[in-house]
């Protein structure tokens, strides 16, 4: 695919002048953008796996998993590899093609670091790429890391800085950017986006997508994720936005990262299978599949395939979707 022309110099009004532009022209514009780099009727799909839930010190105020909040997650430690492994080749079977991990650290220990390295070599000899998420990063964690194998690091910048401290304060805008860095300096390939509908303005939004395009490389996978409100959070009485502010958020993220995959991450399951369709016609070429994202609920696989089949949507690898026999493990997140 194509990498020329892409932009590191984004400036707030031209994100501005492209959230003000018509819906339609917007989406033609993004669609034309996406079908540049990428086959337009093929989706990217990854499986996300809890393997360490709740008990969290970050105050997020999003996050059911955090200690600071009282809202019935069933806190568990680290799972064992050998159930890892078998819901990776569930996810494998049912055409993932990524396989994420996330903890609930604030910053992994260096025993925690030996065990996820363990977690990762297991499962990209399931034959997936690996993504993983566990907090902060220092320079030998991410060596730890790379020297595993690891393929991807997830740690999205949630917001705009001018938004974050309404959001969180147990860490700030520039450890997420520092963490960038360290995975960057070992060559692993960086997961980043962020949370939208969470009472923030439009401005934050095109503030949130200038940060992330304008980092010294583009991330190769930008999430972006609908609020999903959970009852004990605070952000469960934030104003949210719209369905159609947040497909122009997608198409924009499209236009300004062209090369990277825009995955149409947390909120789908309140979404309509037409917003869905949108997300993806405006240049949404990744998705989760399957019952869970961490512990927030998500569209079943066989909707999935529904929805792909409606649409002349196909895996990104030529491997057929099929309805999976969920693991007890991975349900009871």
């Amino acid at each position: 695919m194509p990498t020329t022309n892409l932009r590191y110099d984004w400036l707030l009004p031209e994100v501005i002048a492209l959230f003000e532009l018509p819906f339609f022209d917007l989406l033609y514009k993004a669609q034309s953008v996406h079908r540049a780099h990428f086959d337009a009727n093929a989706v990217q799909l990854s499986t996300l796996l809890s393997i360490k839930t709740g008990g969290c010190p970050e105050d997020c105020k999003y996050c059911p998993q955090s200690v600071h909040y009282d809202t019935g997650v069933n806190t568990h430690p680290l799972l064992p590899i050998k159930d890892i492994v078998a819901i990776a080749v569930e996810a494998k079977a049912n055409g993932a093609s990524r396989f994420c991990m996330g903890a609930a650290w604030r910053s992994p220990t260096k025993k925690q670091i030996t065990q996820v390295a363990e977690m990762i070599s297991a499962v990209r000899d399931v034959g997936l790429e690996t993504c993983v998420t566990l907090g902060m990063l220092d320079e030998n964690s991410a060596s730890k890391l790379s020297q595993a194998g690891l393929d991807y690091y997830n740690h999205n910048l949630d917001t705009s800085p001018e938004f974050y401290g309404e959001i969180i304060s147990t860490r700030t805008y520039q450890d997420r950017l520092n963490t960038l860095k360290h995975v960057r300096n070992h060559h692993i390939k960086v997961c980043c986006g962020g949370i939208v509908g969470m009472g923030e303005s439009r401005n934050d939004r095109a503030e949130l997508l200038k940060q992330l395009s304008n980092l010294p490389e583009h991330p190769e996978s930008v999430p972006i994720n609908m609020l999903v409100k959970v009852e004990g959070t605070p952000s469960m009485t934030a104003e949210g936005i719209s369905n159609f502010e947040f497909i122009r958020t997608v198409a924009i993220a499209r236009i300004m990262m062209p090369a990277s995959f825009v995955r149409l991450s947390a909120g789908r399951s309140a979404m309509s299978a037409e917003a869905q369709a949108l997300c993806i016609m405006a240049g949404a070429n990744s998705v989760f599949m399957g019952e869970k994202l961490l512990t927030t609920s998500n569209p079943e696989v066989d909707v999935d395939t529904a929805l792909f089949s409606e649409l002349g949507i196909k895996p990104l690898l030529d491997t057929p979707l099929t309805t999976p026999v969920i693991s007890k493990i991975a349900s009871d997140k």
